[in-house]
């Protein structure tokens, strides 16, 4: 038979498990963190991508009230690129409800899709050591082009979708236990990305 452990041994052991677990949480969160500044890369919804659908769902039918609720909905992310990404664009939404101008509206939130894209493009080129966040960072970056490419001049959209499929390349690939694997070339994903964001904004 098994020798059973007497209470103050258990509750030693207790307590020295506890300790390690607190030695490990601790360990853990004074490692670099490379995507926390990025969690929009992180897989899950897109705040502006869902908005675009409903604004423009109900810009077409004329139901301004509720483009303007839309809007209203996406004011946290609007600010952020007001304030970082693309200055003057909470003004430019505003306008367009106020004005009731599918125009407009569909102006501004081309304007702010390029600014997410950009956004994106510079999370994946400051990780370009980390290829998981890299990735994800593109392919977040491709999903807002697709949702406003049909916008886009055929000449332009091609030239941006190569650039995409650039920038996917130039994060290079980890390889598959280290077989196969390619580097990241900092230098093709810039080049990518002036390519991609000089005909989204040509």
């Amino acid at each position: 038979m098994m020798k059973q452990e007497g209470p103050a041994t258990m509750k030693m052991i207790r307590l020295f498990a506890a300790a390690i677990a607190l030695a490990l949480a601790a360990a853990t969160a004074a490692l670099p963190q490379p995507a926390a500044a990025y969690s929009y890369a992180a897989a899950g919804k897109e705040p502006m991508l869902d908005g675009r659908e409903a604004i423009l769902s109900a810009v077409q039918k004329g139901d301004w009230d509720s483009v303007g609720q839309s809007v209203t909905g996406l004011q946290g992310e609007i600010a952020y690129l007001d304030e970082n990404e693309a200055k003057g664009i909470k003004a430019e939404f505003d306008k367009a409800v106020t004005d009731k101008s599918a125009d407009q509206m569909s102006a501004a939130l081309n304007r702010a899709f390029v600014a997410e894209i950009e956004r994106r493009l510079n999370g994946a080129k400051d990780n370009l050591k980390d290829y998981q966040t890299a990735k994800v960072l593109v392919v977040k970056a491709k999903l807002f082009f697709d949702a406003f490419s049909g916008d886009l001049d055929p000449a332009k959209r091609k030239t941006a979708d190569a650039g995409l499929n650039q920038a996917l390349e130039a994060i290079g690939n980890p390889g598959i236990f280290g077989a196969g694997s390619k580097p990241a070339n900092p230098e093709a994903f810039q080049a990518a990305e002036d390519s991609i964001l000089t005909a989204l904004r040509g």
